[in-house]
């Protein structure tokens, strides 16, 4: 089942995708998500507290992915647990067959549903990496063995369409440094910002998976320029959507853009990670709109 791993040693285009665990125990959402999506894609993110509002454990989640075949990404951030913490969590997801790992900062909790929340970040990205390929290599961050050293594969992000790029890239230098084995990229809308940051880190000899977020809406688009950092959709898309929205045909043309910057990307990337925030169902034809 652990194809992740084996595809990103190949030349073979990696799809993948974001499941939100429920704020709850009832998965079936996911699950008919996942059952769905599972011919079109590598491998499922399970997000942590998605926008740091409270959600199910993303490590059980992909436990129950795993035993159904299905394979899991696991999200985990520095925002809630300390070196410690992160360290024990990624040796219990090993355990449970969950050996896909993404790490990342997280979003601080002050924008979610608990804002009086205390936010860790005890820990860079890059220095999430570190641990996490300690571990790969049979010891804790601190170097003490140990018993029983699990089979990982250790992602993590960037966003090429930071506001601060030298910093960007200096971070996304660390993280490969820090023995990154793929990274998954903030949405893009244009392409020329991704080739640019490659080109800027050197075009670095690692798989990227181009970040991809359907436009499902006007309101969406500004609400991404406005609040969600790295986020710039150019106005000619938004004209397209107001025009799609005057004439009931949004999903239509918000495919045909997913498609088009698709095509732009897929011979810089290595794959790519939909975002589909639930329009999960378009997936198939966002796919197949860019020949992918």
């Amino acid at each position: 089942m652990q194809s992740l791993a084996k595809k990103l040693k190949t030349n073979d285009f990696i799809i993948t995708t974001e499941l939100t665990p429920p704020k709850g125990t009832d998965l079936s959402t996911v699950f008919e998500k996942a059952d769905a999506l599972k011919d079109h894609i590598t491998a499922f993110n399970i997000t942590e507290s998605h926008a740091a509002k409270m959600s199910c454990d993303p490590v059980a989640v992909g436990h129950h992915l795993a035993q159904r075949g299905i394979e899991p990404i696991v999200q985990m951030t520095s925002r809630d647990k300390n070196r410690i913490a992160i360290q024990s969590a990624i040796l219990g997801a090993a355990t449970l067959g969950v050996r896909n790992i993404v790490l990342m900062g997280g979003d601080p909790p002050k924008i979610g549903d608990h804002p009086d929340a205390k936010g860790v970040f005890d820990l860079y990205a890059s220095q999430l990496v570190e641990a996490g390929c300690a571990i790969k290599n049979g010891t804790d961050m601190m170097g003490n063995a140990l018993k029983g050293t699990p089979e990982l594969c250790i992602g993590t992000v960037f966003n090429p369409g930071a506001s601060d790029l030298d910093g960007e890239v200096e971070n996304t230098q660390r993280k490969l440094d820090a023995g990154a084995e793929f990274f998954q990229t903030q949405a893009i809308y244009e392409a020329g910002k991704l080739e640019h940051f490659l080109h800027e880190m050197g075009n670095p000899d690692i798989p990227v998976l181009a970040g991809i977020i359907p436009i499902k809406s006007v309101k969406m688009a500004v609400y991404m320029n406005e609040r969600i950092p790295g986020i710039d959709i150019p106005d000619t898309l938004i004209k397209r959507i107001v025009a799609a929205e005057e004439n009931n045909t949004v999903a239509e043309t918000s495919i045909e853009i997913c498609a088009e910057i698709i095509q732009e990307v897929k011979n810089m990337a290595r794959g790519l990670h939909l975002m589909a925030i639930g329009w999960e169902h378009k997936i198939p034809a966002i796919l197949a709109s860019s020949s992918v």
